[in-house]
C-alpha cells in the first residue's frame, strides 16, 4: 500500500521550485495561484533566499504549492493507486486538497491565512523553538513541563521540539535532559502552542465559508495519528492543530499499522522521508525532488500502489 506525504515548514530550499516551473502547465498554476492570494510564489521557489523563504507568510503556501505540483504532475487526475495522505503540520492543507477534502484552491487560500496569522501572532511575544535530540520521551517531556515548555512537533525516531519563552529555551539547552542535546532552531515563535490561539480564530473564520467533503483517500491526522473520514472534522483539526502538538510519531506508527509498504514525499521532499527511515524502516521510501525523479516514482507507485 502507497501514502503520499506532504512536508512541512522548515523543508523548503532556496530554488526548488525551478524544475518544476520548466513545464508550462506547472508554471500557470503557480501564476494562478501567485493572483489568488497576492503572492509571488514563482519567485518565491526560484530566486528568492533562505532568508526570505523561512519567513512564516512566505514558507507556508510555497510549501503547500509545491507538494500539490508534484502531487499533478506525478498522478494528474488519477490518484486511484494511493491508500492514505498524511502532512506535517502545514502539510496537512496540502493533505487534505489530494484526498479531496478541499480543493487546490481552498488550500492554497487557507494556508496564505495560515501564514500571514502565524507570522502576526509570533511577532507578540519572544517564543520560539529548539529541537531535542535523543533521551527518553517520558524524561524529555516532563523536563519541557518543568520549564514551561510545550513538545509542539513529536516526529519520532528521538526528536521532539519545545516550543516556549526564549528565557526557558535557553534554560532547557543549558541543562538537557538526560541523552539528548538541544539544537535552536531559525524560528521566529512557538509554533503549536497556546501563543497561536489568535491566528486559530481567524483561520476558524476562515474555513466556516468552505464547505469541505469527506476524503476520497484515507487521510492521517496529526492530532492522533488516526484516519478521519469527515471532512468537517479534518478541517477543525487543521484549525485546531495550529495551536495544538503536531505527532507526526503517531502518524508513522499508523502508517506501519496499516500495512503501509511505500511512502512518497511530495516536493520539497527529504525530511519526512528521512524520519520514516529511522522510526519505521520497513516502510520504502521515495522523495519527489524534481521532474527527473518522476519516472522512477511511477515505478515507485507500481510497485506499491493499489490495496
Amino acid at each position: 500500500m502507497l501514502a503520499i506525504l506532504a512536508p512541512g515548514q522548515g523543508s523548503q530550499t532556496p530554488g526548488f521550485l525551478t524544475p518544476w516551473l520548466e513545464d508550462s502547465d506547472s508554471a500557470a498554476q503557480i501564476a494562478h495561484w501567485s493572483s489568488l492570494i497576492d503572492l509571488d510564489l514563482a519567485r518565491l521557489g526560484t530566486t528568492a533566499d533562505a532568508d526570505e523563504i523561512r519567513d512564516t507568510a512566505n514558507a507556508q503556501p510555497l510549501l503547500v504549492a509545491g507538494a500539490l505540483l508534484g502531487t499533478a504532475r506525478l498522478f494528474a487526475s488519477d490518484t486511484s493507486a494511493i491508500s492514505y495522505v498524511a502532512g506535517h503540520s502545514v502539510g496537512e492543507l496540502a493533505a487534505a486538497a489530494i484526498a479531496g477534502v478541499i480543493s487546490n484552491d481552498d488550500a492554497i487560500t487557507l494556508v496564505r491565512t495560515r501564514g500571514i496569522e502565524m507570522a502576526k501572532a509570533a511577532s507578540v511575544a519572544q517564543t520560539g523553538m529548539s529541537a531535542v535530540l535523543g533521551g527518553e520521551r517520558d524524561v524529555v517531556v516532563a523536563a519541557l513541563s518543568a520549564l514551561g515548555l510545550t513538545a509542539a512537533n513529536e516526529n519520532g525516531a528521538g526528536q521532539i521540539v519545545a516550543a516556549g519563552d526564549i528565557a526557558a529555551l535557553a534554560q532547557l539547552a543549558e541543562n538537557p535532559p538526560a541523552g539528548a542535546r538541544v539544537r535552536p532552531l531559525a524560528v521566529a515563535g512557538a509554533f503549536h502552542t497556546a501563543v497561536m490561539q489568535p491566528a486559530v480564530s481567524v483561520l476558524a473564520a476562515k474555513v466556516r465559508a468552505i464547505t469541505p467533503k469527506d476524503p476520497a483517500l484515507a487521510i492521517l491526522s496529526n492530532k492522533d495519528g488516526t484516519v478521519v473520514d469527515s471532512g468537517e472534522e479534518i478541517l477543525a483539526r487543521i484549525v485546531g492543530q495550529v495551536a495544538g502538538p503536531v505527532r507526526w510519531d503517531l502518524c508513522m506508527e499508523s502508517l506501519a499499522a496499516l500495512g503501509v509498504t511505500g511512502v512518497i514525499e511530495m516536493p520539497p521532499a527529504g525530511t519526512l522521508v528521512g524520519l520514516v527511515k529511522r522510526a519505521t524502516p520497513d516502510i520504502e521510501t521515495f522523495a519527489l525532488k524534481s521532474p527527473d525523479d518522476l519516472a522512477a516514482a511511477r515505478e515507485f507507485v507500481a510497485k506499491h500502489g493499489g490495496n
